[in-house]
């Protein structure tokens, strides 16, 4: 027996074709619909990370320069152009590491500076970092110069920084400038620079008020440790053949020769008995003029800029530390890799949007005795 299915009064049933169309139609749609509002939402979510919201990093110490920890979020208030705004992210954890090495190899550096830094910068690589981190390595004598890109290989920055030879001028803030791009490249998002130098500034085409401009542009936190003591080759025995050289630590500048008292400089013509003082004992006519003198560098030039140090580093929330004796480089880069591994990060929305402005930013704790690093500012792109 046949069955026959029995419609509605009035209701036509609408033919195969067209319900499939009109089915793929609705299907299309809600397709559309879920899509454009997924994308307004990731468009949404990518805004607010990536254009509005102002990342800290906060390192807290005591009066006795301890690193507190333990905070909360509600322990920190941030203001930003002094007023005061909400805080929406916050961790106390320690995170990944994107770290840019920039060594000095001026001519400066040879000697126990160089090994100093070797052996300390080992250390850093391969017992203070954690496995996650990556790291390249910048030199610069008379210009910089790009030896690793970034790696998580520590082998491959040490093998390198066997090779560095100390020899050339002093291009520090060209090395800063052009390692910043390729710092802000960095994978993870906690970033920071370490510069080792033992000088100031003498070959650079970057001013520093254009480097400071940099760096205020970056979230990067820059750390600096600059060796004062200036390193002299002294050679045993003159000048002679076989004489052995080593390498001597200086604290200060050699100071100059004064006159014996009763001693006098000789006179350049001496008087000669039996010839009148005012007869010359040089042929008649011109007296060759001495041989010009080279050219010295300003007093103190060669001698680590502590100021411009400073400049680079404070604006970033990092800091700047100056040695008298480079073996003391292995104690200063463990308590920058301690640092990097317990602060606070803060994030909150910046009130305005692109105004290409400077912006400060000033980070307060509840406990008044506690002293908080943190960067100074930000300029908001246009």
């Amino acid at each position: 027996m046949k069955s026959h299915l029995t419609q509605p009064h009035g209701i036509v049933p609408a033919p195969r074709g067209r319900h499939r169309t009109e089915a793929f139609a609705v299907a299309a749609l809600v397709v559309l619909l879920v899509s454009n509002g997924s994308t307004q939402d990731q468009d949404a979510f990518r805004f607010r990370t990536g254009v509005e919201l102002i990342n800290v990093t906060a390192t807290v110490t005591d009066s006795s320069g301890r690193f507190v920890p333990g905070l909360q979020k509600s322990d920190f208030t941030v203001y930003d152009d002094d007023q005061r705004v909400e805080i929406t992210h916050f961790s106390a954890e320690r995170v990944p590491v994107s770290l840019g090495i920039i060594v000095d190899t001026s001519a400066s550096m040879m000697g126990p500076k160089i090994a100093a830094a070797r052996a300390a910068l080992d250390r850093l690589l391969f017992d203070l970092l954690d496995p996650q981190d990556e790291i390249f390595l910048y030199r610069f004598a008379n210009r910089p110069r790009l030896v690793q890109g970034w790696t998580t290989d520590r082998s491959q920055i040490s093998a390198e920084l066997r090779r560095l030879n100390p020899d050339g001028g002093t291009a520090l803030y060209d090395a800063v400038a052009e390692a910043l791009p390729l710092l802000n490249s960095g994978r993870h998002r906690k970033k920071a620079l370490l510069v080792i130098s033992d000088g100031n500034d003498t070959s650079s085409h970057t001013d520093l008020a254009t480097l400071k401009r940099l760096i205020r542009e970056s979230e990067a936190l820059v750390y600096a440790i600059g060796m004062d003591a200036p390193a002299t080759l002294t050679t045993i025995g003159g000048n002679r053949p076989g004489g052995s050289k080593i390498w001597e630590q200086r604290r200060g500048p050699v100071p100059r020769p004064f006159p014996i008292p009763g001693r006098g400089i000789p006179p350049r013509n001496p008087p000669v008995p039996g010839i009148p003082p005012t007869t010359p004992r040089t042929p008649p006519g011109p007296i060759p003029d001495d041989p010009p003198a080279r050219p010295m560098p300003p007093p103190g030039s060669e001698r680590v800029n502590v100021a411009a140090l400073r400049d680079i580093t404070d604006d970033s929330g990092g800091r700047t530390e100056i040695l008298r004796d480079p073996r003391d480089l292995d104690v200063t880069t463990a308590r920058v890799a301690d640092e990097l591994s317990k602060q606070y990060y803060i994030g909150y929305p910046s009130p305005r949007h692109g105004d290409g402005h400077w912006h400060t930013i000033r980070v307060e704790v509840r406990d008044g005795s506690l002293r908080v690093r943190a960067r100074r500012g930000y300029i908001a792109a246009s």
